[in-house]
């Protein structure tokens, strides 16, 4: 089967199970204008695992560009798609392939959903796997693109509910600190939230300190697993 035709039967697929009510149900969550067939999440994932099945013996190189020409279609179906099936290859990934997700993310992404497939699976796992990158991440927090910001933050959810990375996580917070993109504000705070399962003090400290310049959106994200005595002790202003 070419490219081609793995790409033609993925497109079928998709037209064929759309759902008019689904895809504009599914806007509601999204301020900017998103290109869906209309298809629950959940059976993206499953059609993702089933095709894979029919790409699993082509090499990686191979596999990430049908998944660049996935991200390229503009359809948030068709993102998670690539999003799986990046993920699917983590226990190959090389340092080399920062540059191929960085691209994804900055060329690509142009909604929270496909920023946060891609940041949470592919390259969180892939800043486990490789933590010295996490000084590009770092680099991130500067972008003029929000979804390359809110990036730096939603990639370290995953390890920052194991209790990793966590002077990392701080620093990156403390970039995005007052960044005025609500998306960001939310990302930034998902990932202390995160955090706080770990590390609840230095969280509950850290947001304590910043608090009087934190934004509220990024203030709730944060503190909200916290129990309610410090909840309500954060949300004091000075």
């Amino acid at each position: 089967m070419t490219n081609h035709d793995v790409l033609t039967s993925i497109r079928r697929e998709l037209q064929a199970g759309a759902d008019e009510k689904i895809q504009q149900s599914g806007k509601r969550f999204f301020k900017e204008e998103v290109r869906a067939y209309g298809f629950k999440t959940a059976l993206v994932g499953k059609m993702a695992k089933q095709k894979f099945n029919g790409i699993k013996d082509l090499d990686k190189a191979a596999v990430f560009a049908l998944c660049e020409e996935l991200w390229k279609s503009g359809y948030l179906e068709e993102s998670f798609i690539a999003c799986n099936w990046s993920y699917f290859l983590h226990k190959n990934y090389e340092p080399t392939d920062f540059q191929v997700f960085e691209n994804w993310l900055k060329s690509y992404v142009t909604n929270w959903a496909s920023c946060d497939t891609l940041c949470n699976h592919t390259i969180g796992e892939f800043i486990e796997m490789y933590p010295d990158y996490i000084s590009s991440l770092k680099t991130w927090t500067k972008s003029e693109n929000r979804w390359v910001r809110r990036g730096a933050a939603v990639t370290l959810i995953i390890p920052a509910r194991k209790g990793k990375f966590l002077s990392d996580i701080l620093e990156i917070a403390s970039a995005l600190l007052t960044d005025a993109d609500d998306l960001v504000q939310k990302g930034y705070g998902w990932m202390l939230k995160s955090a706080s399962q770990a590390h609840q003090k230095e969280i509950f400290d850290y947001v304590v300190s910043k608090k009087d310049t934190m934004p509220r959106t990024a203030l709730r994200y944060a503190i909200e697993k916290m129990p309610e005595k410090l909840r309500k002790e954060a949300m004091k202003r000075g």
